[in-house]
């Protein structure tokens, strides 16, 4: 048998369909490997003995369903800026800290609806204000491949447990590139979806025009059962396929998206196009400066002026007493605090700014479309991010290319202009540099495509494969010697409700389920 731990989300799903092993062994495997993996940091908050009760429920209803759900048994790490009503979602915040919201986001009510394990809440970049992970009030996330570097953010934690087996989904958010960064820097694959394809409800946002949700996992057919639940479109199970006969054609903008990368990233990047063209994709040239108004001088102005009051909107649906001033003033990292006082404060982004900045959004939107059109290409293709996972930093700079850059500016160059656009973005493995380290290769569609973009990538899989596993996380603890932060919380109560170590999978096969089950929030 495989090792559980590196099955994917649809190879766990089809092994518990045919019982080659039961729901709580394989949550079980799951915390084992999270204990191994610890010092990545990856969670804010578990409560292993919770999953483990309601992987027993899920076992007992396996047993006497006939039509079980899509994702019966599985456990899906949820991003900490996420609602769940069972356990706290902090935002990576201390304001925010502990507290738990009234009931579930819509994405999370519908994953557990097709029968979903809430696995633990997932650590971030503070607010989701960042791309590094470095996180001074919830401790740094690392990166699975090198655990002396970042894997990526603001989704930070769903892209490390991904990537290190530790969970075989994720859900995280993406304004900036935050989903498809850390997924491309760990080894995984992500999706941006086009703004409005998921509910938006019960997320701590930054800007309510660019926020989206995204899911992160280890195969392109995960994420076509994931993105068919979230968005409630078709049958969970059924794959997205190519409408068009001809073989997949794919626009390679080098003038662009291809300049200035690091030269590990350039070899494994134009290697995995190679290998595209070898298997007889079609990859044309494209010159995005034909195209006035695809990219934005100013892409963080519609994110600055909306984080004020879509932050105080979701305060009061969730009937906190803060205020956002109060959530500024607490911020602990250092990078977070400079951005979200200059955005709250008196010389914040104006009125007249923003509405500039929607009009060229909406002109970049539109010279997606054109540009794929005149192509006639099924996506654009480019590396996700121009640079491998960087030293986790002191400040806000690392070294490209011999010189100092930003790490922010670094890590969000190419995914930036498609959130402006706010249309499908994925990433999938291209390979590994000579040092080890993960590049992903970036796919953007037009707005609503994401099902064609989602059978594009199923195709790329198909050839350039997934990455081999990182290596096991055993004698990490000695290393690193701790994780600087918050303690996460950790909720191992026994399901009987007294305290107790985790009981072994046997031990639960009678059992009640506690919160959080399949539907109760709906």
């Amino acid at each position: 048998m495989a090792i559980l731990e590196t099955l994917t989300l649809t190879e766990a799903r089809n092994a518990i369909l045919r019982r080659a092993f039961s729901c709580v062994e394989y949550a079980y495997a799951l915390i084992e490997r999270h204990a191994r993996w610890r010092y990545l940091n990856g969670f804010t908050c578990v409560d292993e003995a919770r999953l483990l009760a309601e992987a027993a429920r899920c076992d007992r209803d396996l047993a006497t369903s006939a039509t079980p759900h899509a994702l019966l048994g599985l456990p899906i790490a949820i991003k900490d800026n996420i609602d769940t009503a069972c356990l706290p979602t902090g935002n990576g915040t201390l304001a925010l800290h502990n507290r738990v919201p009234p009931q579930h986001a819509p994405v999370v009510a519908r994953l557990l609806a097709h029968g979903a394990l809430i696995a633990g809440k997932a650590n971030l970049h503070e607010l989701a204000f960042g791309v590094s992970g470095n996180n001074r009030v919830t401790g740094a996330v690392r990166n699975p491949y090198d655990f002396n570097r970042i894997p990526g953010g603001s989704s930070s934690g769903s892209g490390a447990l991904v990537g290190a087996g530790v969970v075989p989904a994720a859900l995280g958010t993406d304004t900036g590139g935050s989903v498809r960064i850390p997924a491309a820097l760990c080894g995984a694959v992500g999706l941006r979806p086009t703004v409005g394809r998921y509910p938006s409800g019960g997320v701590a946002p930054i800007s309510r025009t660019r926020d989206t949700v995204g899911p992160i996992a280890r195969s392109v057919e995960d994420i076509a059962l994931l993105d068919a639940i979230l968005s409630g479109t078709g049958a969970p199970t059924s794959m997205p396929a190519r409408s068009a006969s001809r073989p997949v054609r794919l626009a390679v903008p080098r003038t662009t998206f291809w300049r200035g990368l690091a030269p590990d990233v350039d070899a494994v990047a134009n290697a995995a196009v190679a290998k595209l063209e070898q298997a007889g994709f079609e990859c044309v040239d494209l010159d995005l400066n034909d195209y006035p108004g695809f990219f934005d001088d100013e892409p963080a102005v519609i994110a600055m002026y909306e984080f004020r009051s879509s932050m105080h909107a979701y305060l009061v649906e969730n009937g906190y007493d803060l205020s956002v001033d109060d959530i500024v003033a607490n911020v602990g990292s250092p990078d977070v605090a400079r951005i979200a006082r200059h955005v709250t404060g008196p010389d914040g982004i104006g009125e007249a700014a923003y509405r500039t900045a929607l009009d060229r959004r909406t002109r970049s939107r539109a010279a997606y479309r054109q540009c794929l059109a005149d192509s006639g290409a099924d996506a654009l293709v480019f590396p996700t991010t121009i640079a491998t996972a960087c030293p986790i930093p002191a400040g806000d700079t690392m070294m490209l290319n011999g010189e100092t850059a930003s790490v922010f500016s670094t890590y969000i160059r190419n995914t930036e202009p498609g959130s402006n656009a706010g249309v499908p973005g994925m990433t999938v493995p291209a390979g590994l540099t000579a040092d080890g380290l993960p590049v992903g290769l970036a796919l953007d569609g037009a707005a609503g495509t994401d099902r064609e973009l989602i059978a594009v990538a199923l195709e790329v899989e198909r050839v350039l494969g997934r990455l081999p596993a990182p290596d096991d996380g055993f004698g990490v603890e000695g290393r690193l010697g701790g994780v600087s932060g918050l303690t996460p919380c950790r909720r191992a109560v026994a399901v009987d409700g007294a305290a107790a170590e985790l009981p072994k999978p046997a031990a639960l096969a009678a059992k009640p389920a506690s919160a959080c089950t399949t539907g109760e929030f709906l």
